[in-house]
C-alpha cells in the first residue's frame, strides 16, 4: 500500500459511511495517486456511483463538497512522496495491506472488549436479567439479525423459552406483546449499524410493556438506547465495504455464558440435548 493509501485509509477511520460510500472510499484507496486529480464525475464512473453520492460522500467526512476534499487531498502530496520513500512496494508504513488492516482493527476492537470486561458486573447483571425472563424475546433487525439469531439458537438450548424477534413489519409489536402478556420480563436486543428505525420503535413498544432492555449495541451512543436500558457496547470493524461484527458477536456468546451461569439447569439440558441428538444422529462426528 501506498503512502497516499495509508493517508486516505486514516481519513476515512471513524466516519459511519454507507455502503455505498465505502464504495467510494474503496475505489479513491485503489487510484489513491490520482484522486487528488479525479473530477466527481470521474470518481463516481470508477466506483459505479451516481455524482450525487460523491457530493454527499465529500460532506459525510467533513468537507464543504467534493472540490474542498479534492483539495485537502492535493495539499498532502508533498507530505505523501516523503512517506512513500521509507514503504515497500506491497504494504504502508506498518506492511499490511487492505485487508489486513481490516483484521487487525477488527482485532483491536476485541482488546477493547477484553479490557471492557475487566467490569463483569454489567454482564452479571444482563446475565440475571435474560435467565429469569420467561419467555425471553431477542430482537434484531437486518444487519443485527445474525447476530440475534446465533445467541436465539444457542440460548434455546439451555432457556426454556427463547422467542426470536428477527423480522420487523406490523406484527413486531404484536409479538413483543406476545411476550410480555406470557411472563417476559426481559428483552435482549442486538443493535448494530445502520440503526433500523423499527428497532427504535419496537424498543419503545417493549419498555412501554415493561420489560427491561438489555442491548448489545456499537456504542454508547447508539441511537436506539434510552436512559434506563443496560447497554453492553462492542464496536464493529468499519474498515470493510460492510461492517464486520466480530466483538459484538463474541460478546453475546460472553452473555450467554453468564446466562448459564443463572440457569441451574443449564448443565443437564445440554447433556439432554447432547443425548438425543447423538440418538437421532443429527451430527456428523
Amino acid at each position: 500500500m501506498s503512502g497516499a493509501s495509508a493517508r486516505l485509509l486514516k481519513l476515512f477511520e471513524g466516519h459511519r459511511l454507507t455502503p455505498t460510500q465505502r464504495r467510494i472510499a474503496h475505489c479513491m484507496v485503489r487510484r489513491a495517486d490520482d484522486a487528488p486529480f479525479l473530477s466527481s464525475v470521474e470518481l463516481a464512473e470508477l466506483a459505479g456511483v451516481s455524482q450525487p453520492s460523491v457530493t454527499r460522500f465529500a460532506v459525510a467526512l467533513g468537507f464543504d463538497g467534493y472540490p474542498a476534499l479534492r483539495r485537502h487531498l492535493r495539499e498532502w502530496q508533498p507530505a505523501v512522496a516523503a512517506d512513500g520513500a521509507g514503504e515497500g512496494r506491497d504494504g504502508g508504513a506498518d506492511g499490511r495491506n487492505a485487508y489486513q488492516q481490516a483484521v487487525h482493527a477488527e482485532i483491536e476492537n476485541l482488546r477493547q472488549l477484553a479490557a471492557q470486561l475487566a467490569d463483569p458486573a454489567p454482564i452479571a447483571e444482563a446475565g440475571r436479567l435474560l435467565a429469569a425472563s420467561r419467555p425471553l424475546p431477542v430482537l434484531g433487525l437486518r444487519a443485527a439479525a445474525a447476530q440475534a439469531r446465533g445467541f436465539a439458537y444457542f440460548a434455546a438450548k439451555v432457556h426454556p423459552d427463547v422467542r426470536l424477534l428477527d423480522e420487523g413489519g406490523s406484527m413486531l409489536a404484536d409479538r413483543v406483546d406476545a411476550a410480555a402478556r406470557a411472563g417476559a420480563s426481559a428483552l435482549l436486543c442486538f443493535a448494530l449499524p445502520r440503526h433500523p428505525r423499527e428497532t427504535a420503535d419496537a424498543l419503545e413498544h417493549a419498555r412501554g410493556a415493561g420489560l427491561r432492555i438489555v442491548t448489545v449495541a456499537d456504542s454508547a451512543f447508539a441511537p436506539v438506547v434510552r436512559p434506563g436500558d443496560l447497554l453492553l457496547p462492542a464496536a464493529v470493524g468499519t474498515a470493510l465495504s460492510f461492517d464486520t461484527a466480530c466483538a459484538p458477536m463474541l460478546l453475546g456468546r460472553v452473555l450467554l455464558e453468564a446466562m448459564c451461569d443463572e440457569l441451574p439447569d443449564a448443565q443437564a439440558r445440554l447433556e439432554e440435548f447432547d443425548a438425543r441428538a447423538a440418538e437421532r444422529g443429527l451430527f456428523v462426528e
